[in-house]
């Protein structure tokens, strides 16, 4: 905590958990410890990259205010997650009941004699938290215990059932497109089988056919076969008599 004689603060660092392309908020608190009214302003030494609200206001006397510092989005990260941006909180007694529209810049002008209490805060980037990791519905009771680190250095339960999970996904696309293949595989196997049946069966309609042209032809050849060996017979039986 950095503690003046007029205002203290939490920090000296405004923490920003560093995510590109995304805004990011801080908030700082501002405590009061004396009796008086007291003026504040925010400073910074890149105001394009920072929104600070409100960046001037009044701390009415043993109570505290709050101060929003939003960081715009980024579209790259600084060269090893350091910051040189740096704050600059000023501070100074206003007269009774002053509100924000009573704050001038005169009131911060230290050559005109007012005391100015000053507090240098600078930027930090942390990490962003990491999302909680799933946690399967049977593994609350009856498992095994899970040590964070086990002593010779392997891997425990939950980190052996991470990376299984992950060469699970990594290998189910390979595993889907091969099911794939055997299912379009079976497929054109049947539809070759298809048309082989299929052209059987159409060599066999064709002989039925064939045969029973030949059959309807041969009717009346067997007609006029009989006819004349019984005019044969008839006839011979005439020369007898």
């Amino acid at each position: 905590m950095s503690t003046g004689e007029l205002v203290s603060i939490e920090s000296q660092e405004l923490q920003f958990p560093f995510e590109l392309r995304k805004q990011i908020p801080c908030s700082l608190n501002l405590s009061n410890k004396t009796d008086n009214y007291v003026a504040f302003k925010v400073k910074t030494t890149n105001p394009k990259k920072y929104c600070v609200r409100p960046n001037t206001g009044v701390v009415m006397p043993r109570s505290t205010c709050n101060v929003t510092v939003t960081m715009q989005a980024q579209k790259e990260a600084p060269p090893d997650m350091q910051c040189k941006d740096k704050f600059l909180l000023q501070s100074v007694v206003a007269s009774p009941g002053a509100t924000t529209k009573d704050i001038t810049p005169e009131m911060f002008n230290k050559e005109s004699g007012h005391h100015v209490e000053e507090c240098k805060l600078r930027v930090v980037y942390i990490a962003p938290p990491r999302p909680p990791s799933p946690v399967r519905e049977g593994s609350e009771e009856g498992s095994s215990p899970r040590a964070s680190v086990s002593d010779n250095g392997s891997l425990n339960a939950a980190e052996f059932s991470s990376v299984s999970r992950a060469h699970v996904e990594r290998h189910e696309p390979q595993d889907k497109s091969s099911d794939v293949r055997s299912i379009i595989s079976k497929l054109i196997e049947e539809k070759n089988s298809a048309i082989q049946q299929n052209n059987k069966l159409q060599q066999e309609l064709e002989l039925l056919r064939r045969e029973a042209k030949i059959n309807q032809g041969g009717i009346p050849f067997v007609y006029v076969f009989l006819v004349g060996l019984i005019g044969i017979i008839l006839g011979y039986l005439l020369k007898r008599t």
